[in-house]
């Protein structure tokens, strides 16, 4: 049976707030519905994806800006890094993990630099949205078998 994740719930403080941040990036606004009681749900999705974040009021107990690690796979990390500073996104500049496997939590084991050899699944660069809820953008030129 095929599972396919397609919307991510965020905590956010501020709904309008949000909804300005990820339509500056460029996302597709999906939704936008009101409810009884202050019930809010905004959803957008990232170009290219089939999968959405929904935000709003009423939607998670989680507190905002408690998400860390939510991933935007791209094909050039320098170009997608400077599309959103473009956008006025303060981006990290691109790293790589010192071991070689995945990003560590926080700024942890960061070595300056995309992977070397450009490794596929191993260049990063992370940007927080006004809460703080963290994404990273993850360079995938080729994928490995069966994905």
């Amino acid at each position: 049976m095929d599972m396919k994740l397609e919307v991510v719930i965020l905590p956010v403080a501020d709904v309008d707030r949000a909804k300005v941040f990820y339509e500056s990036l460029g996302w597709r606004l999906d939704a936008d519905f009101q409810g009884a009681d202050g019930f809010r749900v905004v959803q957008l999705t990232p170009p290219g994806s089939a999968c959405s974040i929904i935000f709003g009021s009423g939607l998670t107990s989680s507190p905002p800006g408690t998400y860390d690690g939510l991933q935007l796979v791209v094909e050039d990390i320098e170009a997608a890094r400077a599309e959103l500073t473009g956008r006025g996104v303060d981006v990290s500049e691109v790293f790589h993990d010192a071991g070689g496997v995945f990003h560590h939590a926080g700024h942890e084991s960061r070595a300056p630099g995309p992977a070397p050899d450009r490794q596929s699944y191993g260049s990063f660069a992370s940007f927080s949205d006004p809460d703080g809820n963290e994404w990273y953008l993850q360079e995938i030129t080729t994928r490995l078998p069966g994905r």
